[in-house]
C-alpha cells in the first residue's frame, strides 16, 4: 500500500480524501479554506499579543506536517487554538493590547503542551483510543472547554470597556458577528469572524480617520513594510511555572482532534480511527514547531470542516494548496503590518464573541452526546470545574503555580474518575432492574 494516495480525478459530486477535482478548480477551493480559517487564526494571536503573521506562517507549515503524519488521508487545516489564550495570558500577565512582553516564556509552555500531545499520540497508536475516551468523556471535555471560555470573561469585558465610541464600535463588531452567523448564507457564515473584522475596521475608518471621534488607524508602519521579507521569529524560554500552566492544554487539543477526525470519518463514510494517533502526533509536532519560532499552538479547525460539509469536497490536496498560500503570506511583512492595524475595540468585540462561543459550544457538546445531568457524578464534575475555571482558582506548590485552567482540567479528570469508582456494577444493576420491570 502506498504511503500517500494517488488522488484520482473524482467521478461524483462528493470528492473523497484520496480524490481530487480538475486542477483549475483546486486553487480556488484551497483559497476558500484559507479564508475560512484566517479570521480565527489571525484573532487568536492578537488576543495573546503574538505576531499574527507568524501564526499564519506556522499554520501553513503545521498543516503540511499534519498532512504528512496522516499519510495525506485526513482532510484538515491547523490554525491557532483558542484553548491557549487564557493560560498564555495568565502565564505572561499580558495586559490585552500591543505586543506581549513575555512571549518567550509562553512559547516554552506551548512547546511543552505539544510534547505532551505527541506523547499521547504515541500511546494511542500503541493502545488505541479507548482509554482517552474513558479518561475524557463528553462531561469532562465539555466542562473543561466551558471553563476556558468563562476564564476569559474578564479579558473580554476589558476589551470592550472604554469611552462611548470605543464601546459602540466593540458592540457593533460583536453584533455583526452574531448577525452574520445567524442570517448570512451558509458559505458566509463560515467566515463570520472575518466579516466582523472587516465591518469593525470600516467603522473605525469612518469614525476615527474620517470624523476624528476616536483614535484613527495608523498606516505608517504598513506603508513602510516591504512586500517580502523574513518574519521576526521569537526564541522560546523554558520556565517551569509557565510550562506547568500551559502543558495541560494538550488534553483539550486531544478532545478537539479526536472529535474532528471522527466527524470527518462520519461525513466521508470512511473509518479514520487508525489515523487518530497519527493526527495527535502531527498536531503535537506542529504545535512544538510553532512554539519554537513565535507562533501559537495549533489545532484542527471546525471552520474548515464546515466548508467541507457544505461543498462535499474532502480532497486532502486542497489543504496543501491552502497551506502553501499561508506560508507565502507569512513571508510578507506588508501582510503582517496590515494585521497589526486592526483596532483595539474591534478585537475587544471579537474577543467577547469568541470567548462566549467557546463556553456555549460545550453546551452543544453535552446535548449532542446526551450527557445525563440528573446524574450527580456529571453535575459535580461540571459544576466544580466551571467554578475553578471562572474563578481562576490557582494552586501554588513550591515554585510552581497551576492556574485556573490547569486546576479545572485536573479537577474534571480526577473528580470524574473518583466518582466513577464502583459505578460499573451499579449501572449494570440499574439496567438489569429496568429490564426486569
Amino acid at each position: 500500500m502506498r504511503y500517500f494516495p494517488s488522488w484520482s480525478l473524482t467521478r461524483s459530486s462528493t470528492v473523497l480524501p484520496d480524490e481530487r477535482l480538475p486542477w483549475g478548480t483546486m486553487f480556488p477551493m484551497g483559497l476558500q479554506h484559507l479564508v475560512a480559517m484566517s479570521g480565527s487564526t489571525i484573532l487568536g494571536p492578537l488576543l495573546m499579543g503574538f505576531d499574527p503573521n507568524l501564526a499564519i506562517l506556522f499554520s501553513g507549515i503545521g498543516t503540511l506536517i499534519f498532512f504528512i503524519c496522516t499519510a495525506g488521508r485526513v482532510p484538515s487545516y491547523l490554525g491557532s487554538s483558542f484553548a491557549f489564550i487564557s493560560v498564555v495570558i495568565a502565564a505572561t500577565g499580558y495586559a490585552g493590547s500591543g505586543v506581549n512582553p513575555d512571549i518567550g516564556g509562553a512559547l516554552g509552555g506551548i512547546i511543552a503542551a505539544g510534547a505532551l500531545y505527541v506523547l499521547i499520540g504515541v500511546i494511542v497508536m500503541a493502545t488505541g483510543t479507548g482509554w482517552v475516551e474513558k479518561l475524557m468523556p463528553p462531561a469532562v471535555t465539555g466542562a473543561v472547554g466551558a471553563a476556558i471560555g468563562l476564564n476569559l470573561a474578564p479579558v473580554g469585558i476589558s476589551g470592550i470597556s472604554g469611552d462611548g465610541i470605543h464601546m459602540l464600535v466593540a458592540l457593533l463588531t460583536l453584533l455583526s458577528v452574531a448577525l452574520v452567523s445567524v442570517y448570512a448564507p451558509i458559505a458566509v457564515r463560515r467566515v463570520s469572524i472575518l466579516a466582523g473584522i472587516l465591518l469593525g475596521y470600516v467603522l473605525v475608518l469612518i469614525l476615527g480617520n474620517g470624523f476624528g471621534l476616536m483614535p484613527a488607524i495608523d498606516f505608517s508602519a504598513l506603508s513602510q513594510a516591504p512586500w517580502f521579507g523574513m518574519p521576526n521569529f521569537v526564541a522560546p524560554r523554558f520556565e517551569s511555572s509557565a510550562m506547568v500552566m500551559i502543558a495541560p492544554v494538550a488534553f483539550i487539543l486531544v478532545a478537539e482532534n479526536l472529535g474532528h477526525i471522527k466527524a470527518i470519518g462520519g461525513m466521508t463514510k470512511q473509518n479514520m480511527d487508525r489515523y487518530i494517533g497519527r493526527g495527535f502526533i502531527g498536531d503535537g509536532l506542529a504545535t512544538m514547531l510553532a512554539g519554537s519560532g513565535g507562533g501559537t499552538g495549533v489545532t484542527t479547525y471546525v471552520e474548515n470542516m464546515g466548508v467541507m460539509a457544505v461543498t462535499r469536497v474532502f480532497s486532502t490536496l486542497i489543504f496543501v494548496i491552502a497551506a502553501v498560500i499561508a506560508i507565502l503570506l507569512g513571508f510578507s511583512p506588508k501582510f503582517g503590518a496590515l494585521l497589526h492595524t486592526i483596532p483595539g475595540p474591534v478585537l475587544g468585540g471579537l474577543g467577547v464573541a469568541v470567548f462566549g462561543l467557546i463556553a456555549a459550544a460545550m453546551v452543544r457538546l453535552w446535548v449532542d452526546n446526551r450527557v445525563d445531568f440528573s446524574d450527580p457524578r456529571n453535575l459535580f464534575t461540571v459544576g466544580i470545574t466551571l467554578i475553578f475555571g471562572a474563578g481562576n482558582f490557582t494552586v501554588s506548590i513550591g515554585g510552581f503555580a497551576i492556574g485556573g485552567i490547569g486546576t479545572a482540567t485536573l479537577a474534571a479528570i480526577i473528580l470524574y474518575q473518583i466518582l466513577s469508582i464502583g459505578r460499573g456494577k451499579a449501572d449494570r444493576a440499574a439496567e438489569q432492574a429496568a429490564n426486569n420491570d
